[in-house]
């Protein structure tokens, strides 16, 4: 499913009468998310899951086509966890 899919269905699922509408609120969604990890904040959503940032070290790797070693930078990235409601509805 990609975005235009999503809000299709949070447009059904609402009773919302636009696609726009439901495009806002599928756009405010994601933007609060992003904002809260983009603060170092953790955005956990009951029976969903866990949003959070995660900080990588530097470590040393390889390029596979030379075989030259290379100091790969030290980064941060979002991690996402599944809630047991997420997870039981999977299996």
């Amino acid at each position: 499913m990609n975005k235009e899919k999503l809000v299709d269905v949070v447009m059904e699922a609402a009773g919302l009468e636009t696609r726009t509408s439901a495009k806002t609120a599928v756009d405010a969604v994601f933007d609060a998310i992003t904002k809260e990890l983009s603060n170092g904040e953790e955005v956990a959503v009951a029976g969903f899951g866990t949003f959070k940032v995660s900080k990588r070290a530097a470590r040393m790797g390889v390029n596979p086509k030379t075989g030259e070693k290379i100091q790969i930078a030290a980064t941060t990235v979002p991690k996402f966890k599944a809630g047991k409601a997420l997870k039981d509805a999977v299996k």
